[in-house]
C-alpha cells in the first residue's frame, strides 16, 4: 500500500470533501463560482505561458520564504 501524502493542513477527510463538493456541483454552480473567483478584489489572475510556469511557481516559493 502506498503511503499518502497530503500538503500541510489536509488529510484524507479534506480531500474526500473537496472531491464531494465539485462532483456534486451542477454546471450552472461551477459557473457562478468561477466568476466570483475572478471578481474577488485580493487577488490577482496572470495569463502565463505554460513553459514559463515553473519559473514562476519557483519565483514565487523563494519570495513567499
Amino acid at each position: 500500500m502506498n503511503s499518502q501524502h497530503f500538503p500541510p493542513g489536509w488529510d484524507e477527510k479534506r480531500v474526500r470533501e473537496l472531491l464531494a463538493h465539485y462532483e456534486t456541483q451542477t454546471e450552472e454552480e461551477a459557473v457562478a463560482e468561477d466568476e466570483a473567483a475572478f471578481q474577488d478584489c485580493n487577488y490577482t489572475n496572470i495569463q502565463v505561458p505554460n513553459q514559463l510556469v515553473p519559473i514562476v511557481r519557483a519565483i514565487i516559493s523563494k519570495l513567499a520564504s
